[in-house]
């Protein structure tokens, strides 16, 4: 679910829902995840907030996105990712598949993370 507030170049994103904005076709499993480097962010009471240097445009994370965010500040397989949010969270593994696929490709949309294959290409 993506929430827009008043101010259009900010956009908070919640990694559960069934909205999903760019082309998650391209991200799969097997895929290496990592943090854009043109963007900075940082904690806020649990949650993340993250400028896009390239677009000035600011966006937010809940607690279980700013998971995810820190878990891929390093390059990482997105079935790492999963493994990881199992671990930490009461989800069975289809459905936090689904849903970090989902987040992962809203945040490709917005140019903040970078993607690689299982060959780092």
């Amino acid at each position: 679910m993506i929430e827009r507030t008043p101010d259009a170049c900010s956009t908070r994103i919640c990694p559960v829902g069934r909205h999903t904005l760019g082309n998650s076709a391209k991200i799969s499993l097997d895929s290496i995840v990592s943090v854009a480097a043109d963007q900075v962010s940082c904690e806020l009471e649990g949650e993340a907030a993250i400028l896009n240097l390239n677009s000035g445009a600011y966006h937010g994370l809940d607690p279980v996105g700013a998971k995810v965010w820190n878990l891929i500040a390093s390059p990482k397989p997105v079935r790492q990712v999963v493994d990881a949010m199992i671990v930490e969270y009461d989800v069975d593994r289809a459905r936090c598949e689904r849903d970090l696929l989902s987040l992962l490709a809203q945040l490709d949309a917005r140019g903040l993370i970078q993607i690689a294959d299982e060959h780092g290409k």
